[in-house]
């Protein structure tokens, strides 16, 4: 890995570079007023691209990606400011969408483009020769998801929109859904990784579950 690489990048500014085994992610962030992060993930051995969250300013991302490698672009949730960007760069590369099942009419709703692969727990996104897996997270939309990227030495990488930030799980409507986000946070994401595992979210800066895990029961008596 490239261990100079803080995950801490600033609108405007360079993108923050890593490189995972075969797998190199390049994070920037859009958007002066929401600040969010997009993350391109490219196969070292392929070229092959994905991009995880065509959030803003497609201007931006279209100049650090490859326009004839993109093979996908995967929106982590239905919210508005996580796809303004998507109809662009789908217009310029001819990539393909794929969205949270749940969530799919949404997107191609509000974006105007269709969704050509909806998934769910299990389901996994190639990157050439690399792949991630889709976990669902329900509660911040109904069809949230995480994306897992595991190294050969076991540590794992999670690309979490606005389901996992540093401090705690994103924003829910109702109690209901706070509870089924923390369930799903619980079970599916801290139960399952361990204390090493580098997640990546929406906007602001990346941590470790390590660091959020004490946390967990604060996060739970806090509520929504």
């Amino acid at each position: 890995m490239s261990e100079s690489y803080t995950g801490q990048v600033t609108v405007g500014g360079p993108p923050a570079v890593r490189e995972i085994g075969d797998l190199r992610v390049t994070k920037v962030a859009v958007d002066p007023r929401m600040a969010n992060n997009a993350y391109l993930l490219t196969c070292l051995s392929t070229g092959d691209q994905v991009l995880v969250d065509a959030a803003d300013d497609a201007a931006t991302l279209l100049t650090v990606l490859d326009q004839k490698r993109l093979r996908a672009v995967v929106t982590t949730h239905q919210h508005w400011d996580h796809h303004r960007a998507l109809a662009d760069v789908v217009a310029a590369t001819g990539a393909g969408v794929v969205v949270g099942a749940p969530d799919a009419a949404a997107v191609s709703e509000q974006t105007g483009v269709t969704v050509t692969r909806e998934v769910s727990d299990g389901d996994t996104v190639a990157v050439g020769s690399c792949a991630v897996e889709v976990v669902r997270v329900t509660g911040h939309t109904p069809g949230a998801i995480v994306l897992a990227f595991t190294e050969p030495s076991g540590r794992a990488h999670l690309f979490t929109g606005d389901s996992l930030f540093p401090g705690g799980p994103g924003k829910t409507p109702d109690p209901e859904a706070f509870a089924s986000i923390m369930d799903d946070l619980e079970t599916k994401v801290f139960a399952r990784f361990g204390d090493d595992t580098w997640f990546y979210p929406g906007h602001g800066d990346d941590s470790t579950l390590g660091t959020e895990r004490p946390r967990l029961a604060e996060w739970r008596a806090r509520g929504w």
